[in-house]
């Protein structure tokens, strides 16, 4: 109990050595659970709801095919179970702009891709719509009301029966657009009414478990070659579950390197803080063996204030997980995916971990430093430690140069240079520190600068997008545009060595002055007649260089799945929304006629803008209109998906680097205990004793920021990478200005510790201090 009582006593004592340990254990652990919640609990929520809702392994497509033709097809070796159904697209006309709404029929004895029900019930006879969920929501459709959707220049309506989600479905667009794109499915006894005849146009297989789907799918296409055969698509190519498991993967990566790194730095904080506690307390060690406390107890004493700080400051860090982290995470996930009744439990064993990594290091420092005093006698503990030799340094040795140095700075580099190891140790921590920030502010502005690159690479005011099936005739201007360029737009498929992709391809004249495309170094670059521009988000992913060939696969039906090789010409950055962009003079050299679909404008002023959208809301060839806002939803939405993390993280290595640098320089002050009382005796005064500190904290820094710089461009690659894909660029290059800001920020906070620690420096005892080994 004594010992227990001297324990809180010496954390009253460093009461603010204590607080700011404890707010870097509190940043580890925050982290930590937070990340690993989120990765554990989206991981097998989606990996539960993909079995209980039976996602299909396989969906083939075809023009057409008959209940008879998948009734032998189902006898393919591999098949558990086979479904057909009809899919075909829908829009809906809303005062202002068009919805689309993808359709499918439901089979009877439905087992794969089985909706979620929400509310209502599932459509069994002609005339009724199941409706996805968010898109009800956004509408303010309700059970029981009708819905009017057009699909090839006919009008149906439906009667909602019901509300739900579909496994298949998780992930809609890039953005998660719910008001203009839904889902719908339909009862079989429908079809009849849409076709006029009675067919299917897509199978979904449910695959053998442990089966191989690529021998499956090649069966598949064999024995499809007597039926109207267009394509397929295995689970793990389709862009709802690709898209999910990429965020699965990153979460699980992110989970694992930043509570690392932080715990790293716990680890280096700790290590020094106990060994200068030990080291500053050995006279207390000698009386405490000489008034026969056992070793066991003593070491046991000191090892109980690392346990004490990493149980509390892994609770703390637990409970602001659960109070901020886990709702944020919650609302992301809504936003980011369908997946109903997702909710993330923090479970209590997440605090486990951080308090065993935190608390192991402690106990290590402890036993390494206390060790070598236990050996002592209590006579020879008691008495303070002899001062360590000093010899001279590299400088005194140079004629001219030491002479000309003041006594401040000889002192402070004799300082550092007989205590190296501590020198170093400091360091690493502000080294770490720093880094941190740098990633964290250099993420926040790439994403940033993803949203803003919109501005730049579109400079349209305005999109046509005409009806399938329109001449390049019913393409008209309206007055008050400036300037325009049409276009089209094919779904293709990329294909690389085995590796498949499905991607879009624009096709656009080489003058089209409204979409400018820049390199890595952010230059213009154009198009050109002879190959194809590529995302630079593809040519990294896939090792593709300038003069390569990329196999590139039409999948729209009347061009019938034709293959063509294109030579890479030239690779853009495109942070959003990344295409591949050809001209009509390469597209025809593959024998495929250009045919705009799509008319980009530029209109004069403002005042010109409503009359000109007037102008094709009135064609009756006009499908939908977009602007440039509409662009900006998707980088917008990037940012704002992953940018209360990294907000976060910007807030947590602020707090984590001042604890880093606080406690360090305490530690320092303690160790310089000695002859910073020589110092007061001689006549210096307060604040020269604090210039001195403040050099040398200073001093420190720059050399960790001068390590640091290299190593953060290394992590914040590490993290450009976690968050790209195919489907998305983040700008690899860090910017000097957030760079400048972050070493700004290391300085200030070393400024702040030396400010605030002022206080240590007034209160050294010069008596007790200056004791020493007669």
């Amino acid at each position: 109990m004594i010992l227990f009582l001297k324990l809180l006593r010496d954390i009253k004592q460093s009461l603010g050595q204590f607080i700011a340990i404890i707010l870097v254990i509190v940043v580890g652990a925050f982290f930590y659970v937070g990340l690993v919640t989120y990765s554990n609990n989206l991981s097998a929520y989606t990996e539960d709801y993909f079995k209980q809702h039976n996602l299909s392994d396989l969906n083939v497509y075809y023009s057409q095919i008959t209940k008879n033709d998948i009734a032998r097809l189902s006898e393919i070796e591999g098949i558990n179970k086979i479904e057909g159904r009809y899919t075909f697209d829908a829009t809906q006309s809303f005062e202002g702009y068009k919805t689309s709404i993808k359709i499918h029929s439901i089979p009877v004895q439905n087992e794969v891709n089985i909706p979620t029900l929400i509310e209502g019930s599932i459509p069994s006879k002609k005339g009724e719509l199941l409706l996805d969920s968010h898109y009800a929501k956004e509408h303010h459709y309700q059970v029981g009301d009708q819905i009017n959707l057009s699909t090839n220049e006919r009008n149906f309506r439906f009667t909602i029966s019901g509300l739900g989600e579909n496994v298949e479905h998780t992930k809609k667009n890039e953005i998660q657009d719910h008001k203009t794109y839904g889902i719908g499915y339909i009862a079989e006894e429908t079809i009849p009414e849409i076709l006029d005849g009675s067919y299917y146009n897509e199978i979904m297989i449910d695959a053998q478990e442990g089966y191989d789907i690529d021998n499956l799918s090649k069966s598949i296409e064999v024995h499809s070659k007597k039926l109207h055969y267009l394509d397929q698509v295995s689970k793990e190519r389709t862009f709802n579950y690709s898209q999910i498991n990429q965020t699965i993967y990153n979460n699980k990566l992110m989970s694992k390197v930043i509570p690392l790194v932080l715990f790293l730095i716990e680890a280096i904080i700790l290590f020094l803080t106990m060994s200068r506690m030990i080291d500053s307390q050995r006279s207390q060690v000698g009386i405490m063996k000489a008034l026969g406390v056992r070793n066991k107890n003593i070491m046991l004493h000191y090892m109980g204030y690392p346990v004490l700080v990493a149980i509390i400051g892994s609770i703390i860090g637990c409970a602001i997980a659960a109070i901020v982290f886990i709702p944020l995470v919650t609302a992301s996930s809504a936003r980011a995916f369908s997946l109903p009744d997702i909710k993330y439990s923090l479970s209590l064993y997440f605090i486990i971990p951080p308090i065993i990594f935190s608390s192991v290091f402690g106990l290590m420092s402890c036993y390494l430093s206390s060790r070598t005093i236990l050996k002592e006698r209590a006579a020879q503990a008691m008495r303070p430690k002899p001062p360590k030799k000093m010899k001279n340094l590299i400088l005194e040795r140079v004629p001219g140069i030491w002479s000309r140095i003041s006594y401040s700075y000889k002192i402070i580099l004799r300082n550092i240079f007989i205590n190296k190891p501590k020198a170093l140790a400091s360091s690493i921590g502000v080294v770490i520190s720093t880094v941190l920030l740098i990633a964290a502010f250099g993420t926040q502005t790439a994403l940033i600068k993803v949203a803003n690159q919109i501005e730049e690479a579109y400079t349209y005011d305005l999109r046509v997008n005409y009806t399938l099936g329109s001449s390049s005739d019913a393409i008209k201007l309206a007055s008050g545009i400036v300037n325009s360029y049409d276009l089209t737009t094919f779904p293709v498929e990329f294909i690389k060595d085995k590796e498949k992709e499905n991607a879009t391809l624009v096709v656009t004249k080489k003058e089209n002055e409204l979409i400018h495309f820049f390199d890595e170094n952010d230059k213009r670059i154009i198009l050109e007649n002879n190959g194809v521009l590529i995302p630079k988000s593809y040519a990294d992913k896939y090792h593709i260089v300038e003069g390569d060939y990329i196999q590139i696969k039409f999948t729209a039906p009347e061009l019938k799945n034709k293959s063509v090789d294109m030579k890479v010409v030239k690779i853009s950055n495109q942070y959003s929304n990344p295409m591949f962009y050809i001209t009509p003079f390469y597209l025809r050299s593959f024998g495929i006629d250009y045919s705009p679909t799509s008319l980009l404008v530029k209109v004069n002023s403002s005042t010109d803008m409503n009359s000109v959208r007037k102008f094709y809301e009135q064609d009756q060839n006009v499908d939908t209109i977009t602007d440039k806002n509409d662009l900006k939803k998707s980088a917008q939405y990037i940012l704002k998906q992953n940018s209360f993390v990294f907000i976060m993280f910007i807030i947590c290595a602020i707090i984590l680097s001042f604890g880093a640098i606080y406690t360090i320089s305490s530690i320092n002050i303690y160790e310089r205990n000695r002859e910073l009382a020589t110092l007061k005796v001689l006549g210096y005064q307060k604040n020269k004793i604090n210039r001195l500190i403040f050099f040398e904290n200073i001093i420190l820094t720059t050399f960790a920021v001068i390590v640091a710089l290299p190593i953060s461009g290394y992590v914040y690659s590490i993290i450009v990478k976690a968050l790209s894909s195919t489907h998305q660029q983040i700008p690899d290059k860090l910017n000097i200005f957030i760079m400048l800001v972050s070493i700004f920020l290391a300085f200030l906070l070393t400024i702040l510790s030396n400010l605030l620690l002022r206080r240590k420096v007034a209160k050294i005892n010069m008596i007790e201090s200056l004791k020493s080994v007669e």
